[in-house]
């Protein structure tokens, strides 16, 4: 059935069913979860952000510690699967090259890249076929890294991760916005982004794929996306209910049991604001609590560890260790849907099966089994 929904080709990669799952740190989207996605026609992620957290070489020289938790992760990876695996790496983090250049070394696919302008990323792969995918809030973000790249490396982005307001994690949006349900949709932002590109497209003679990500939740929402345009979606929130995903059931139950009022817009210490599942750690942040916090390195470029009110990377991997108390549990707005734990196999194949009947139903593709 899936040969009916066209594949997402970024360059020579071809992806056969059009979905990415998104990048989830720290420790959410690892090789067990990236490799079972490949294995049903979609394109996996690892997120690199804090893999090397909760070892002893992590006090003393995160770099290292980071670098080798993403290599173990990838060749886990590509043991698992001959499918399409990438890595998400944070333009926000310290160590960005020193990961990106990691990620060219173990050959992972594609290379996705946000949380700040990845204007350099080119820089770090040269000479490589790893695709390169920057996500964007805004034609604006889009604009200046089409421009610079092209100026700076003479090449365009291979695609263009459109990621909304509705998104969980980091967010490329005001915390006012976000907070007052103010600025564009996802779909305003797909339309504009797909008008941008193919001006570029007939000025530079390069396609650009551009992908759609944040809120999209079921197989109706795919075929939106792809009817508006589109060449794929990322979805994060479905992929961390998932029997693959490597986080404990804590985790996954909380997902479950969110309702509307749970889940609200943070500021970070990155430095962007991000949406999440209250906890009782986010509570006392919202009371004006601080809590002090040793740190023996800087894995953000923005952080300031003596004023920010925690330690981001901490209460990350305690969510992921079962500490969900002292956690930061991001999640997308979609995860009041989110009723059960499936398999990768089972989710994959009823957002094929929806995306087809909604696009039967549309007529964009035709009503012949």
């Amino acid at each position: 059935m899936s040969d009916k929904l066209k594949p997402l080709i970024i360059g020579d990669l071809k992806i056969k069913i059009p979905i990415i799952q998104g990048g989830m740190g720290v420790k959410v989207s690892t090789a067990s979860l990236a490799s079972a996605v490949a294995n049903c026609g979609g394109a996996g992620t690892i997120a690199s952000v804090g893999l090397g957290y909760g070892t002893e070489e992590n006090e003393t020289n995160f770099v290292k510690a980071s670098r080798e938790g993403l290599q173990k992760e990838i060749r886990q990876a590509k043991e698992l699967t001959q499918g399409v695996v990438g890595v998400n790496v944070m333009v926000a983090l310290s160590n960005y090259e020193d990961l990106v250049r990691t990620a060219v070394k173990e050959k992972a696919d594609f290379i996705v890249s946000g949380a700040g302008l990845p204007l350099s990323l080119p820089a770090f792969t040269e000479g490589t076929s790893i695709k390169l995918i920057p996500i964007v809030s805004s034609t604006r973000a889009a604009d200046i890294i089409i421009k610079t790249w092209k100026r700076r490396y003479n090449r365009l982005p291979d695609a263009i991760v459109v990621e909304g307001p509705m998104a969980g994690g980091h967010l490329g949006f005001k915390f006012e916005d976000l907070k007052l349900h103010k600025g564009d949709s996802l779909e305003s932002l797909v339309v504009a982004v797909l008008k941008m590109v193919k001006e570029y497209k007939s000025e530079l003679g390069g396609d650009i794929p551009v992908i759609a990500a944040g809120g999209i939740f079921d197989g109706k929402d795919v075929a939106k996306f792809l009817g508006l345009g589109a060449k794929g979606v990322q979805m994060a929130t479905r992929f961390a209910v998932t029997f693959e995903c490597s986080v404990g059931d804590g985790f996954k139950k909380l997902y479950i049991a969110a309702k509307e009022k749970d889940v609200i817009i943070i500021k970070s210490p990155v430095g962007m604001p991000g949406r999440a599942i209250k906890t009782k750690l986010i509570d006392r942040v919202l009371h004006g609590e601080r809590m002090p916090f040793k740190c023996n390195y800087k894995c953000l470029k923005t952080c300031d560890p003596t004023t920010v009110p925690y330690c981001i990377a901490k209460a990350l991997f305690n969510a992921v260790s079962g500490d969900l108390a002292n956690a930061v549990v991001f999640a997308g707005s979609n995860v009041v849907k989110v009723k059960k734990i499936v398999s990768v196999k089972e989710l994959m194949n009823d957002l094929v099966s929806e995306a087809i009947e909604e696009l039967r139903n549309r007529g964009i593709i035709s009503q012949k089994k």
